[in-house]
């Protein structure tokens, strides 16, 4: 049953995907942007522990729950989110507030000791954090982000969670290819996109700003910085794209057109990742077939759970350099 849409809901949101993934699925997105979402937590491994930090919030009265399948992840429901707000463990930067979907790009990104990272288009930090607790003090982790404003806001979340020997850099995301040319292990673009993953049916501010001349802006700055991360990414290393979108286009798409225009230099790494929220990624769009690669990525659903959200996992195969012509 479909929910009952706000006036201000974009008429051509629904119009489009429907189209795209038929009315029965459509319905299915909508359902989750009408849920009342849970709250989700990471414990911050830079300053605490898993066990600590679960005794602390039981002491707080706190009622959460503990994922099953990743044990420094926890959520509480609605109506506690104040409450862990107002905890200890929070003010102290033991525990971060983080989505389920927003913690897995970082995952499947296996980060260990002894590595480069890249973290591409980073504010407001939460998975550079993510990245700096699995990582060793003195790794190179490089945090990119273009817009002053929001690196003061990186560097102030880095330095109250444990994270202050992250190298922040006040740059253009799609050129740092140019300066480290296959230099990193593993690279994350966690891209700049639409967000329609977390609109809320009853927030009219999460999907004002909608439309498909927005979708277009995204999918070029995605364009762009896929290729930048291809090629800043050494050879057997690990690169994930991930958005919190809906859209094929910043989804499938883009993932479809980096693989073309890398042919021979990089693999998608099937993603294993069950979840009721997951459904098959697409392998055509608009009458054009992508390729079969895309079997392998993640594509959630938005739901009580869950904001909507795509992951995919590439291995780089082969040396990328010299860079691809004027059309990026």
């Amino acid at each position: 049953m479909k929910p009952t849409l706000p006036v201000a809901f974009p008429e051509a949101f629904v119009e489009r995907y429907t189209s795209t993934f038929g009315e029965d699925r459509l319905n299915q997105i909508l359902n989750g942007f009408d849920a009342k979402r849970q709250t989700w937590f990471r414990i911050n491994l830079l300053k605490s522990d898993v066990a600590s930090t679960v005794s602390s919030l039981k002491g707080q009265g706190i009622a959460f729950q503990m994922d099953t399948e990743f044990p420094d992840a926890g959520w509480v429901p609605p109506e506690q989110r104040e409450a862990l707000l107002g905890s200890n463990a929070v003010a102290n930067g033991y525990v971060y507030l983080q989505g389920l979907a927003s913690q897995l790009p970082v995952r499947f990104l296996e980060v260990e000791p002894g590595l480069s990272v890249l973290d591409l288009a980073a504010a407001p930090g939460s998975k550079t954090l993510q990245i700096a607790g699995l990582a060793s003090p003195g790794d190179e982790i490089a945090a990119v982000e273009l817009v002053r404003k929001r690196k003061f806001k990186l560097l102030d979340n880095l330095k109250r969670h444990g994270a202050d020997h992250v190298r922040v850099f006040l740059q253009d995301g799609t050129k740092v290819w140019k300066y480290r040319p296959e230099h990193f292990d593993r690279v994350l673009l966690d891209a700049p996109c639409s967000s329609e993953g977390r609109f809320q049916l009853d927030d009219e501010s999460t999907f004002s700003y909608w439309s498909t001349s927005k979708v277009k802006e995204m999918v070029r700055k995605q364009r762009r910085l896929l290729f930048s991360a291809v090629h800043a990414l050494k050879p057997g290393g690990v690169l994930v794209y991930s958005t919190c979108a809906i859209s094929p286009d910043e989804n499938e798409g883009a993932v479809d057109h980096i693989l073309s225009a890398f042919e021979g230099c990089l693999e998608v790494a099937p993603i294993a990742f069950d979840a009721p929220e997951r459904v098959d990624a697409l392998l055509e769009w608009r009458n054009k077939p992508l390729s079969s690669q895309l079997s392998g990525a993640c594509r959630l659903l938005p739901s009580e759970r869950l904001e909507g959200f795509f992951v995919c996992k590439f291995i780089k195969t082969a040396s990328s350099n010299p860079p691809l012509p004027s059309r990026y």
